[in-house]
């Protein structure tokens, strides 16, 4: 299977005033303009997700929303573990059973995803160091979700990303 990391859209910054729920946080316009040239970019690579998994706070939803319009493929569905440090078994819960070519994006935040990734390509969540800018892709190839079971495909940044 071919797993997509993407992180979710700029979303500005942490404001307790106005967004005293953190979680309730929405994508920024700058933000929504550059996720949208990656989910071009992730169709025009016929990199089409077969299913879409997001964490249910509001950034990464609008940002798994973007992907579904724009890319093509699912809706997204929710996934609570991508909103919490990777626990590979809930994740495989929240994932299932797809079947070999299946291309699954899972939308979520850092350093989560990151850790996510570590985890995959090494074995250990904090091994591998990863600068995962927002609206980022990385690809993997893996046969399941396992500890050290895949392997890069590819990281993208998007034009702009510090």
């Amino acid at each position: 299977m071919q797993l997509l990391l993407i992180r979710h859209a700029d979303a500005g910054d942490r404001d307790p005033a106005l967004w005293p729920d953190d979680s309730l946080r929405p994508i920024t316009e700058k933000g929504r303009r550059r996720h949208r040239r990656m989910a071009k970019r992730l169709k025009r690579r016929r990199l089409v997700p077969t299913l879409l998994l997001a964490s249910p706070w509001m950034r990464a939803w609008q940002s798994a929303q973007l992907v579904a319009e724009y890319a093509g493929g699912p809706a997204p569905l929710a996934a609570p573990p991508l909103a919490a440090p990777p626990v590979l078994a809930d994740l495989r819960a929240a994932v299932g059973a797809p079947p070999p070519e299946a291309m699954v994006a899972v939308v979520g935040h850092e350093p989560w995803l990151s850790e996510l990734a570590s985890l995959l390509l090494t074995g250990e969540p904090e091994r591998l160091a990863i600068d995962f800018p927002k609206s980022g892709i990385l690809g993997l190839t893996l046969d399941r979700l396992e500890p050290a079971s895949a392997r890069l495909a590819f990281l993208w940044r998007p034009k702009g990303s510090a």
